[in-house]
């Protein structure tokens, strides 16, 4: 199977589990407890019907949206994902340029593998940065201003990894950062020879935001580890105000998902915030942001941006979302599978079906614009 055979989500996470070793796959495609709430972001969707009208001239479709200051030519951002480089050699730099031929927003994490600044220099596409909370503080601040000066357009503060999610997909294979071989894991690597080529065969695997900070060569860390020693635990509202007000610009919160959260973050001067459950992979058994958009939309949209992420594999999927009233939607899943199968021309090919999926299915839906899909085109069951 090439990946100019994949037609849709399904087909490049099964490309992706045929040419990545079993600990990475399951890495990208495992979720904490049971998975409830990784298939429950799924089949939120399914519960939403779409009602179209018709005879509404469609030859002109504009899925141009502007969120957090910055105008995008889809509705549907590249959201910010660790790692990248274990999945293929090029990581950031496949996912940045193919955010930028399809004029959205990319991320980049805090346990990202290429710099902000060298992104930033290289891709003139709206960027957003993925920030945790450490308990060192003076790391915290040398990591905003390195934000600052590398002109990240987009602060997103995630607010759900207080502690590190129970993915016991990761117990099992035993995967780490960087990377231990162990003789459960040492055969599932030996299969897939071609990624091991192609990944001591390029540069070093490095966390550029981190490394100057803490010791990643000294040992192996888990990610669960990670989260739950490194991150501080005490974060408040007090201090994320500080936050906000020290970074002086376009300010999110990821992982929000009550309404008073919502409104908190409104008060406190955060320009939008991200209905998200990390993807299933923090506290099972959460409610889908999808199920939870229209209560926060509702409480806080003509305040704040209100984005939202999880499960989303169909551009109808999307449709849905913005038709609640999200001003875009994040995808992860949906460009990591890609990723791992085919690098920069996977991505590519993942957007470009969903650029078609979403065309289409405006025309279908007899919308010209975005802000055309309202609440009357949906029904629940």
């Amino acid at each position: 199977m090439r990946f100019s055979d994949c037609h849709n989500f399904q087909d490049f996470r099964r490309l992706a589990q045929k040419r990545l070793p079993g600990p990475l796959f399951n890495y990208i495609d495992g979720a904490a407890d049971d998975e409830v709430t990784y298939r429950r972001n799924t089949e939120a969707f399914e519960r939403c019907d779409l009602v179209p009208n018709v005879l509404r001239g469609v030859q002109d479709i504009d899925l141009s949206v502007i969120v957090m200051g910055q105008k995008l030519a889809l509705p549907v951002y590249c959201s910010p994902t660790a790692l990248q480089r274990l999945f293929h050699h090029t990581g950031e730099h496949a996912v940045a340029a193919a955010a930028s031929q399809f004029g959205t927003m990319f991320g980049v994490s805090s346990l990202g593998t290429v710099s902000l600044a060298e992104l930033r220099k290289a891709y003139s596409t709206p960027q957003c940065y993925q920030f945790y909370v450490h308990k060192d503080h003076g790391l915290n601040s040398a990591m905003l201003q390195s934000a600052r000066q590398a002109g990240v357009d987009v602060m997103m503060l995630t607010v759900d990894t207080i502690t590190g999610g129970n993915r016991e997909r990761d117990l099992r294979t035993g995967f780490s950062i960087p990377m231990r071989l162990t003789a459960a894991s040492m055969l599932q690597f030996a299969l897939k020879p071609k990624w091991a080529i192609d990944y001591f065969s390029h540069e070093r695997f490095r966390m550029p935001q981190l490394e100057e900070h803490i010791g990643i060569e000294d040992g192996a860390i888990s990610i669960s580890r990670y989260f739950t020693e490194m991150l501080d635990q005490s974060m408040d509202w007090n201090y994320v105000a500080g936050m906000v007000k020290d970074w002086g610009g376009q300010f999110c919160l990821k992982g929000v998902m009550s309404v008073d959260d919502a409104r908190r973050a409104a008060d406190i001067g955060c320009t939008g915030i991200v209905l998200s459950n990390h993807g299933g992979r923090q506290l099972d058994g959460s409610r889908s942001s999808f199920d939870q958009l229209a209560e926060i939309v509702d409480a806080v949209g003509d305040r704040i941006d209100v984005m939202m992420d999880g499960g989303v594999q169909r551009g109808t999927h999307v449709l849905k979302a913005l038709s609640l009233g999200a001003k875009a939607v994040g995808l992860g899943r949906y460009y990591l599978f890609p990723l791992a199968a085919a690098g920069q021309p996977g991505v590519e090919r993942a957007l470009m079906l969903m650029r078609e999926e979403l065309t289409r299915g405006m025309k279908l839906m007899g919308c010209n614009s975005i802000n055309q899909l309202t609440r009357s085109n949906l029904r629940f069951r």
